[in-house]
C-alpha cells in the first residue's frame, strides 16, 4: 500500500499535526499481549498548557522514547493514538474527529511529578491506539 503521506511536502507534513499532545503521553506495553496502554502522564518536555514540546527540534535526542514521525517511519503509526491525523490519513480514513476534544490540556500531569512505579496507576481510556467501538 502506498501511503498518501508520502506525497506530502515537509510543510504539509508538519501542518497535518493538530498539536493535541496525545502522542506525548507515557505509554505502557502489556507484556502478555503487546498491547499499548496510554496514561495521563505527559512527557516532561511537553508544555501541558500549549501541548507543544519544549524542544521540538531536539526531541528525539532529549527524550529517547519520543516517537518522531516521518515518511520514512510510517511503521510507527500503529503506536499513535487512533485520533492521530497522520494515522488517519495513512489508513485512508477521514479526519472526522472533534479537534476541540483532542488536546490533553487540563487532563494530564507531567512525568516530572510522578514516580516511575506510580505510572501504572495513571492508565486512561480516553486515549487509545485503537478506535473505540461505535454504537449504531
Amino acid at each position: 500500500m502506498t501511503s498518501p503521506l508520502l506525497a506530502l511536502t515537509a510543510d504539509e507534513w508538519e501542518s497535518l499535526c493538530d498539536g493535541c499532545g496525545r502522542c506525548c503521553l507515557v505509554k505502557l506495553e502489556d507484556e502478555d499481549t503487546g498491547g499499548i496502554h496510554y496514561t495521563n502522564v505527559a512527557c516532561r518536555f511537553l508544555d501541558t498548557a500549549t501541548c507543544r514540546c519544549a524542544d521540538y527540534e531536539n526531541r528525539e535526542r532529549i527524550q529517547p522514547a519520543c516517537i518522531v514521525l516521518g515518511p520514512e517511519r510510517l511503521d510507527t503509526l500503529e503506536q499513535m493514538p487512533w485520533t492521530c491525523a497522520y494515522r488517519l490519513v495513512h489508513e485512508g480514513r477521514t479526519l472526522d474527529r472533534d479537534p476541540e476534544s483532542l488536546p490533553v490540556t487540563g487532563k494530564v500531569v507531567s512525568e516530572q511529578f510522578i514516580h516511575e512505579e506510580q505510572v501504572v496507576e495513571h492508565l486512561v481510556d480516553w486515549v487509545s491506539n485503537s478506535e473505540p467501538d461505535r454504537k449504531e
